[in-house]
């Protein structure tokens, strides 16, 4: 693994009023890996991608990127800067085609390219996503898996140096699942780093090269997938059966 830290998060916290949604989450992210972040529904996820991108302010801690303090930045700049992400529940541009979505990623990203050039990447992008094909069809045609490759698509297209994903996997058949992952290893072998929330086990315990847990807001382990299976924390609070995590153990070494 590669020592460079591209992502550093220091002691975030996010509060909503009482409740209190990170808590005091830290976190290294190495160029070229693939940090896996999982936990139960409502552990705190999907709001530290928030805050990362941009969406939200921290309430406490701070985060850097590339050696720039970024806290508190807006989604706009940190785009800019080069953090792209997708989202957990897709929201494509309906109304538009396939491409004219890409176009826009690519519009909006680090490079800020112009609309010539940003549709020449978009079709660049949309091949490596499999949905070529797909690029003259409007986007609320597309099936779940399709959306799912176009909300990926978006985010590339923005070519980023670290990329967020919010569970890509979500409901797709398992051969769907496999033909992602084979897309992310791409995506890593192609220089861009990624933090990656998923549910489905066995995937994240494949791809993953580190995985962090959060529970309630907070980071309870820290380690290789199969440290992390078999940390009691994780079992008590996310796997709930130690043979379930003798499984993923015994399938990440298979």
């Amino acid at each position: 693994m590669n020592d460079e830290v591209i992502l550093k998060v220091e002691n975030v916290t996010k509060n909503f009023g009482g409740l209190t949604a990170v808590d005091n989450v830290s976190l290294e992210l190495h160029k070229g890996e693939i940090l896996g972040l999982i936990g139960p529904n409502g552990a705190g996820k999907t709001t530290l991608f928030n805050v990362i991108s941009g969406v939200f302010p921290p309430s406490a801690g701070h985060y850097r990127f590339m050696g720039k303090d970024i806290t508190g930045m807006p989604a706009y700049n940190i785009a800019r800067l080069g953090i792209a992400r997708t989202h957990q529940v897709v929201h494509p541009l309906n109304e538009l085609t396939v491409l004219e979505n890409v176009t826009a990623g690519a519009c909006f990203g680090r490079e800020n390219q112009p609309l010539g050039d940003a549709e020449e990447t978009a079709l660049g992008v949309l091949n490596r996503v499999g949905l070529l094909g797909k690029k003259d069809i409007l986007a609320k045609k597309l099936n779940l898996p399709e959306k799912k490759r176009l909300e990926l698509a978006r985010a590339l297209a923005a070519k980023p140096y670290v990329l967020l994903l919010d569970e890509v996997l979500a409901g797709l058949n398992p051969t769907e699942v496999a033909n992602m992952l084979e897309v992310i290893e791409e995506i890593r072998l192609g220089g861009i780093t990624i933090l990656m929330i998923e549910h489905l086990m066995h995937a994240i315990m494949r791809i993953s090269d580190r995985i962090i847990v959060l529970d309630y807001g907070q980071k309870i382990a820290e380690g290789s997938p199969k440290e992390v299976v078999n940390d009691p924390k994780v079992i008590e609070a996310y796997l709930g059966d130690p043979k379930v995590a003798q499984a993923l153990a015994a399938e990440r070494e298979g």
